[in-house]
């Protein structure tokens, strides 16, 4: 689960993280006002969005208007405002469509003498959380890992200790930083790491990470994710979820049960279990077709969630066809076909369906689908049905 930039800072100074004064405006009164509250002469007008690149990015309705932008005055906070809220920010990460911007953040102004990267992930080769950092923060990481790998420092955390003020202070000297820093380093980055820990988090990237005038570390940006299958221990972050930066046929299957991610393809896919439903994706693309979706229905569906699959499925103008792909192990073959049968019946189709079958009763599954007299196309194994499916549509 992914929160907003103005959420993570909420969290992350709670944690004895040193984040900007901030305040949250949704109306360009509320932005003028916070430029008065901070105080200051120079302030921040940040575009909420739960995407990267927004410095970058600029607005459909006004392309010369940036998603970032510095003001000096309580007006120019509020024209800024005005042009930014409501209107959908294209950058890098958001594709074309973009996302429209419904909450700034207005942050006061730092005497800023460095920029670094900071993140903090799971690392499944290492077996544990891992540390990176670089001395070009502001810019994209994984331009930075491609072009110049040498430039990422990395740490490893030893579970149940947590980051070692020594590796604080190695990864802060090895970037050149001085005395001041090295010392806000060994206060900041253990800090960081253990909320990373204590709250189940899949990411914690700060973009840039400044080191100020007086050598403190700052954390100017923040990008939060949470593990969702830990949640429930921390289930007063549910609060903070924004469904409207969320996908609505993604929110649609987590309410029925299912494991589902939008793709942009023409190919939708019904499957049971993850790795079965990765190894049916790559036939498909093998084969030169292209999967609209990774949904897995998981070993106990029923014909609800079967049925909510197929119309969440069927939802995506883009799909031309479906591919139905069952191996019934714990969920018996011929119990899979009466719940599709059932959903066929409930959804109706205007677009191809496949299905393959195996595993248990799998003889008499496909006699209950044969015997059905719907508009069916079985097929015989994975290969088979990737090629028909691929198949129905160019044909």
């Amino acid at each position: 689960m992914k929160i907003h930039e103005y959420q993570a800072k909420q969290l992350l100074k709670a944690a004895g993280v040193t984040v900007p004064e901030g305040i949250v405006a949704k109306t360009p009164d509320e932005a003028a006002a916070a430029f008065e509250q901070l105080g200051g002469s120079l302030a921040v007008v940040k575009s909420q969005i739960h995407a990267g690149g927004r410095g970058k990015g600029r607005f459909k309705e006004h392309p010369e208007q940036a998603g970032v932008v510095l003001v000096r005055s309580a007006a120019e906070a509020r024209e800024n405002a005005e042009r930014m809220l409501g209107s959908t920010l294209v950058t890098i990460q958001t594709g074309e469509e973009g996302k429209q911007v419904n909450t700034l953040l207005i942050e006061e102004g730092l005497d800023i003498a460095s920029e670094l990267y900071l993140g903090v992930i799971v690392d499944r080769a290492a077996g544990g959380v891992v540390v990176m950092m670089s001395s070009e923060g502001g810019t994209e990481i994984e331009k930075v890992a491609h072009e110049t790998p040498e430039k990422i420092l990395t740490a490893s955390v030893l579970p149940g200790f947590g980051l070692q003020a020594a590796q604080a202070r190695r990864l802060a000297y090895q970037l050149g930083l001085d005395a001041n820093a090295l010392a806000s380093a060994q206060a900041f980055l253990p800090k960081l790491v253990q909320f990373f820990v204590d709250n189940d988090c899949t990411q914690v990237e700060i973009n840039p990470l400044v080191v100020t005038g007086d050598g403190q570390f700052v954390a100017l940006d923040a990008k939060v994710g949470f593990d969702d299958n830990a949640l429930f221990r921390h289930k007063q972050f549910l609060e903070l979820r924004d469904l409207n930066e969320e996908d609505e046929s993604e929110v649609r299957a987590a309410d029925a049960g299912l494991s589902y991610v939008k793709l942009d393809g023409s190919i939708g896919c019904l499957v049971n279990g993850a790795g079965l439903a990765m190894s049916t994706m790559d036939l498909i693309k093998y084969h030169g077709g292209e999967p609209a979706n990774f949904l897995d229905v998981g070993g106990g569906a029923n014909v609800e969630q079967v049925t909510e699959a197929f119309r969440i499925i069927l939802a995506d103008e883009n799909v031309k066809a479906v591919l139905v792909n069952i191996f019934g192990g714990i969920m018996k073959c011929d119990v899979i076909v009466e719940a599709l049968l059932a959903a066929y019946d409930q959804v109706g189709f205007t677009v191809p369906l496949v299905v393959r079958l195996e595993g248990t009763n799998v003889e008499k599954a496909r006699e209950m689908l044969s015997a059905s007299g719907k508009d069916i196309i079985p097929a015989t194994d994975l290969t088979d049905a990737a090629k028909k499916v691929v198949g129905s549509i160019s044909a």
